[in-house]
């Protein structure tokens, strides 16, 4: 068992979870992001955990984050990119004494997505549903694809 340990390769995926932590940070961003990125086994970046699907007419959002106070969350779109926010409160019956174990993690989260085609700002649909929160963003006329009349001559 000893034999397949390799202190080498666990650095490299510590130092490999690191770098993908700190990825795309832009400067004069850090105090935004560092307020919700060391939340417990989950950073800014990852949560909540999406899927992202297109057929001819929407691209559709969905992202798996239950237990949230739907008063505060927030979806938005600028030009090409998605954002998703929220908060997660704790159990307020619960001391933090009392705790044996706590994986789950609460607070303030914000998770921003670029889409690959521009969209119908004015018709999206955004709604929550057991723990899933479920975005359609109708493409725009023009990122539709266009079929063209080929003449023959």
């Amino acid at each position: 068992m000893w034999r397949d340990w390799n202190p080498l390769r666990e650095m490299q995926a510590l130092r490999s979870e690191i770098d993908h932590v700190f990825e795309g940070f832009q400067p004069g961003d850090w105090s935004r992001r560092l307020r919700s990125v060391f939340l417990p086994g989950r950073s800014a970046r990852g949560y909540p955990l999406v899927n992202i699907y297109e057929d001819s007419e929407a691209i559709h959002v969905e992202a798996l984050a239950p237990g949230l106070d739907t008063d505060s969350l927030e979806v938005s779109v600028k030009g090409n990119t998605l954002t998703l926010a929220g908060e997660k409160k704790p159990l307020p019956e619960v001391d933090d004494e009392a705790y044996h174990r706590s994986e789950r993690a609460t607070g303030r989260f914000a998770r921003t997505l670029q889409l690959d085609s521009e969209v119908d700002q004015d018709n999206i649909d955004a709604r929550y549903e057991n723990g899933v929160l479920m975005v359609t963003l109708p493409q725009s006329e023009r990122a539709k694809p266009k079929k063209i009349a080929v003449s023959v001559e």
